[in-house]
């Protein structure tokens, strides 16, 4: 066998992903808090770096970079090949007036401002809310250990999640003396906890009610029989009537099943939208939020070291490296805030019915519609719509909620997704309770509407949408 060298020429297109580039990537896929993290932590790294102070002199906010301003430097995109080598920082220094040190002087009121310390605040947990109590009862110091121990086994629901017996062998104690312990804590706020299943959790709560005999006895014995509406099985054995069946699951529902969910509840977000759409004489304004980004510049310091002569080579070609990482972040933040407007812009323009009329009115579209629109590639867009939010005249939504699947109509038209949803859900609250809708009842409703839809999407839809199926929605006491 022989074997033979050859010399090849081969033609081959590749990306080459630069740290530029992938810093330019990732910033768009920051939503607004998350960039300002990450600016504060350049700020922090980087030297050359800083942030402009918004009460210096109005006359000096013409020098410095922000998302807001200076449209007119110069356009990086995230495609672009361009490095950082191509700053070229002595025409910046030359055409960027120089920003003397003295005028950090002029800052006023700063030992006015409140210390960050006064401004923080953590929210109570569960866990140190009991144990306040337990130090405000009359426990002594063996009782408190327990406490302790019961407390640290109570999740996030309120409940116990270990038996007494357990706690008490890994403590060579008496059962019956954490049992007295654990029944001071059921009496604690929030009402209902330390219990250890359902039927304990709400039987502790009707102690606080007043005339709960018949409440009593339906959560004691006839729970899972008014979980799946046999009025009439209970009725009879407990002897009431029906009426006062009913009457007594309208006081259970009161009741809070999980009492400890208002220490670790997630449910709830405080959502900052990343840019406003308003509707100014009838024509959508498009605004972004840059409120709490941090207005950042180049140290006029280390400007003037690469100007001065006594500066060494080797500190000159430093300040150069962290200058260009430096122009590159600003200029990168500049493209993230005009991709983020030109992708909005176009979502706006073609979902302007929405702006004017709702949910009912969205319309059906994708990535590709988008990217289409504005001449970018759709993971681009994807980029820009993951984990941001807009504040519309119907209300705050995630950018990607605007994109939707298309339902047919009758007529041959599509319909969006959401929108279809939204009449699902008309129609399932204006139903009767006593003979509720079927999958097949609310197709047959949805087409006489024009929207043309198969059974098992609607159910999926249903669900989708935490809407019970109709044998579970049927109430005949009503």
């Amino acid at each position: 066998m022989a074997f033979e060298l050859k010399q090849s020429l081969k033609l081959s297109q590749q990306l080459v992903m630069t740290p530029q580039l992938q810093q330019a990537i990732k910033l768009l896929q920051l939503n607004r808090l998350e960039l300002a993290q990450h600016c504060q932590n350049e700020l922090l790294e980087n030297p050359i770096l800083e942030e402009m102070d918004l009460r210096l002199e109005a006359s000096d906010e013409e020098e410095d970079f922000s998302p807001r301003e200076a449209r007119e430097n110069s356009e990086v995109t995230p495609s672009s090949s361009q490095g950082a080598d191509d700053v070229n920082l002595e025409n910046f220094l030359t055409n960027h007036s120089k920003r003397p040190e003295e005028r950090m002087n002029r800052i006023r009121g700063r030992d006015d401002l409140p210390s960050a310390e006064s401004m923080m605040t953590v929210r109570e947990n569960l866990f140190d809310h009991l144990m306040w109590q337990v130090h405000m009862s009359k426990f002594d110091a063996q009782e408190s250990e327990i406490a302790q121990a019961i407390i640290g086994n109570i999740d996030e629901r309120g409940y116990l999640v270990s038996t007494v017996e357990e706690i008490a062998s890994k403590r060579n104690l008496s059962p019956h003396l954490v049992e007295k312990v654990l029944l001071k804590i059921q009496e604690f706020d929030p009402v209902g906890v330390g219990a250890r299943d359902l039927r304990e959790c709400l039987l502790i709560q009707t102690r606080h009610l007043p005339d709960t005999d018949i409440v009593k006895q339906v959560i004691s014995n006839h729970l899972e029989d008014i979980e799946s509406k046999k009025y009439e099985k209970a009725a009879k054995d407990l002897h009431i009537s029906v009426a006062q069946v009913i009457s007594a699951v309208e006081e259970i529902r009161k009741l809070d099943p999980r009492p400890g969910r208002q220490f670790f509840d997630e449910s709830s977000q405080y959502i900052v939208p990343d840019i406003y759409v308003y509707m100014v004489n009838g024509e959508p304004v498009i605004a972004q939020n840059d409120d709490g980004l941090p207005k950042l510049r180049l140290s006029s310091y280390y400007q003037s070291l690469l100007t001065n002569t006594k500066a060494s080579e080797k500190e000159k070609e430093y300040i150069h490296e962290k200058m260009r990482s430096a122009l590159w972040l600003i200029r990168s933040i500049h493209q993230r805030q005009r991709t983020i407007y030109k992708v909005t812009q176009s979502i706006v323009r073609i979902q302007r019915e929405f702006l004017e009329r709702g949910i009912t009115a969205l319309k059906p579209m994708v990535l590709k519609d988008v990217a289409a629109d504005i001449g970018m590639h759709e993971s681009t867009v994807s980029r820009v719509t993951t984990n941001k939010f807009i504040h519309t005249p119907q209300g705050i939504f995630e950018l990607k909620y605007f994109f939707n699947s298309s339902i047919k109509s009758t007529h041959g038209t599509d319909m969006a997704s959401e929108a279809v949803k939204q009449r699902l859900r008309k129609i399932v609250d204006g139903e009767d309770p006593r003979k509720p809708f079927s999958d097949q009842e609310l197709v047959e409703i949805l087409r006489q509407s024009n929207v043309d839809i198969a059974r098992r999407t609607v159910a999926k839809y249903r669900e989708m949408m935490g809407i019970l199926s109709s044998s579970k929605r049927k109430n005949l006491y009503h």
